[in-house]
């Protein structure tokens, strides 16, 4: 499968997704407001932070289209800080918009294959999606787990330790970037838990390259750093697809 390039969005929620399987556009999803979960971010012992600073040599992030190893050249140097992480800092799944869907819900009816159907107080019966992780198709949705690209607890390491809770909260539900949520078989999303693409990866060959250029963009849109075997490990998946897009547009203040 190759990876193919999504167009940039801007940070307010939004529902004009379109669902292009098993390409460089992440399949952002969510699962019903009633079965919370935490595979994606749990929490452990971190290093000491330091400040991010720009790659050396790498182009400055903003919004833009570079190749797959153009945008991870782009992306900030730092330390992870697990210190002070709790899921609750990230407050998420929200109904931001007043029409009685939170984030997973809006997600899941725009990024069906087949549309479900949607009750009182947005509960949904039936429909399709595709996990791309494992290229597994889900005719259910309590079967679905919800995945940050860039899980909340790495978020957290990353830089977002620092951030307000309104940006916090405007991360952990991303509707404007077609990168940052992903429906996921449950059980590929607890595998990777809170893992960088140095811990895990898909376990669909075909799916690689996409996420990595998803991971990279999700990345560059908030300013999160990287450590050094995460860079590492995207440079090494960046070989098998040197020409892969990358299209990113940093998420507002």
């Amino acid at each position: 499968m190759s990876a193919t390039s999504p167009s940039p969005f801007g940070v307010p929620p939004v529902k004009t997704r379109c669902l292009v399987p098993l390409t460089a556009v992440v399949l952002a999803a969510v699962l019903t407001a009633c079965n919370p979960q935490q595979a994606d971010d749990k929490p452990a012992d971190g290093a000491p932070s330091s400040a991010a600073s720009p790659a050396a040599g790498g182009p400055a992030p903003g919004a833009g289209n570079l190749t797959l190893p153009e945008a991870i050249a782009a992306l900030p140097d730092g330390t992870e800080k697990r210190d002070g992480y709790e899921r609750d800092s990230f407050k998420h799944w929200v109904d931001e918009d007043g029409d009685g869907c939170p984030t997973r819900a809006e997600v899941l009816l725009e990024e069906a294959t087949t549309k479900p159907e949607q009750g009182e107080r947005c509960a949904l019966t039936g429909g399709v999606w595709m996990s791309y992780y494992d290229e597994v198709e889900v005719t259910d949705a309590r079967k679905l787990d919800i995945d940050h690209m860039v899980p909340l607890a790495e978020a957290w390491d990353s830089g977002a330790y620092d951030w307000t809770a309104e940006r916090r909260q405007a991360y952990a539900n991303d509707l404007g970037f077609q990168r940052s949520l992903v429906a996921v078989t449950a059980k590929t999303n607890r595998s990777k838990s809170d893992k960088d693409p140095a811990q895990w990866l898909p376990p669909a060959q075909g799916a690689r390259c996409t996420y990595a250029a998803d991971w990279t963009a999700t990345k560059l849109r908030w300013k999160l750093s990287v450590d050094q075997n995460e860079r590492g490990a995207l440079l090494e998946l960046a070989k098998e697809c040197p020409d892969t897009s990358v299209e990113f547009e940093e998420a507002g203040q």
